[in-house]
């Protein structure tokens, strides 16, 4: 199976115009096309760290703002400061961009501008034709394009295996990070909670590097709305390496790569690695033995009777049981009700409540100290990534 064009979209900084975007987006995912969306309000650098790390195609910038002429010129001028000169950027702006206007960007290195009216088989039609087939780039890579450009090999090469090919499997002996296995039903928030722990991260300690694989679903052949940067506001930082993957056909939540990926995560310098998986059912049980070192399940207080408690699986072997949005009515009978149940396990589980969408949070620095405190007597010491 050829691997499916990945391009970047995003809207730029003062500009909360999304529905056109979106709309866009869902074209092209119908077409076989995975879109790495980044959401709106975007800086330009933000624009760039995210494209080099996903390592796609191209970049699709939606601008309604009028200040597209030099937005759309700077994210090229970084992209080839970056060394990645080989990631187009295209865009489009209704009627705020005009002929004129399209012509000075394209002198200013600006693939295709899109003018109203454009339909969207058109738009589907360019990016397969101009974007099927990756450019040469002839500079050094860098650091993070290098480190993008590897995990885009692994996940070709996953797509090409025989289904009944063995994983690799990472070493936990050899790592030198943490990883963080972070699962739970769609909804619950495990995004926000991840942003909020890169937050403590970040802040704890000035010279800590993160990085985040995060899975969303897709079939065989098909495209994917890679949606969860979109979420992040504290993780758009140098210091965090965020990738987005989507699962390309396997069920479980990770992608046929993520063993692979992780792998070369786990030892590349990151303090640590956290997972997130698809929005999982009750059945699913997506990190085998050895793959991460700790496992967190994300739960939502409306879950449902207390029958279903008995049917997650997750709670038998999650080392952490977190309650997120506790704020709601249901959150006091939720938290009772999974900790009689987390007891009948008879095995040492934790269990926190939090509200992640809430500005510095008890119940998410709790969670950071669970998760930190573990880990500074297993994990070995960082080496200084070169």
């Amino acid at each position: 199976m050829a691997s499916p064009i990945r391009i970047l979209t995003a809207v730029p900084i003062c500009d909360g115009h999304d529905s056109a975007i979106n709309t866009i987006n869902l074209e092209f995912i119908r077409h076989g096309i995975e879109v790495v969306y980044l959401g709106f309000h975007r800086y330009a650098g933000d624009i760039v760290r995210a494209a080099i790390q996903e390592d796609v195609a191209a970049t699709g910038i939606s601008s309604y703002n009028g200040g597209h002429v030099e937005f759309f010129a700077e994210v090229v001028r970084q992209l080839k400061r970056r060394g990645a000169s080989d990631i187009a950027v295209f865009g489009g702006g209704g009627g705020t961009i005009t002929h004129d206007d399209a012509s000075l960007m394209k002198g200013k290195g600006v693939d295709e501008i899109f003018f109203a009216g454009t339909s969207l088989t058109d738009m589907v039609d360019y990016v397969k034709k101009h974007y099927g087939k990756r450019r040469k780039s002839r500079a050094k890579l860098k650091p993070d394009l290098l480190l993008a450009r590897k995990l885009t090999q692994l996940e070709d090469a996953a797509g090409k295996r025989s289904p009944r090919a063995k994983h690799q499997t990472s070493s936990i002996k050899h790592r030198t990070s943490k990883v963080i296995g972070i699962t739970g039903p769609g909804g619950a928030g495990k995004t926000t909670l991840i942003d909020e722990l890169v937050l403590r991260f970040l802040t704890q300690d000035p010279h800590s590097r993160i990085a985040i694989l995060s899975h969303d679903p897709s079939v065989i052949g098909e495209g994917a709305l890679l949606g969860d940067r979109a979420t992040m506001i504290n993780s758009q930082d140098d210091r965090v390496f965020m990738r987005s993957m989507a699962t390309r056909g396997q069920a479980g939540g990770l992608s046929p790569a993520t063993e692979s990926c992780l792998n070369l995560l786990a030892h590349s310098g990151f303090d640590y690695v956290i997972i997130e998986t698809v929005g999982t059912g009750q059945e699913a049980l997506p990190f085998r033995r050895q793959l991460v070192d700790q496992t967190i399940l994300v739960m939502n207080p409306d879950y449902g009777a207390r029958l279903q408690l008995q049917k997650i699986v997750m709670l038998d072997v999650a080392d952490i049981v977190v309650v997120n949005k506790t704020d709601l009515e249901r959150a006091k009978a939720a938290l009772l009700e999974i900790e009689q149940r987390l007891t009948q396990n008879k095995r040492k589980q934790q269990i926190v409540a939090t509200v992640a969408k809430r500005h510095r949070d008890a119940g998410v620095d709790e969670l950071y100290d669970l998760i930190t405190q573990d880990g500074a007597a297993a994990r070995p010491r960082r080496r200084e990534r070169k």
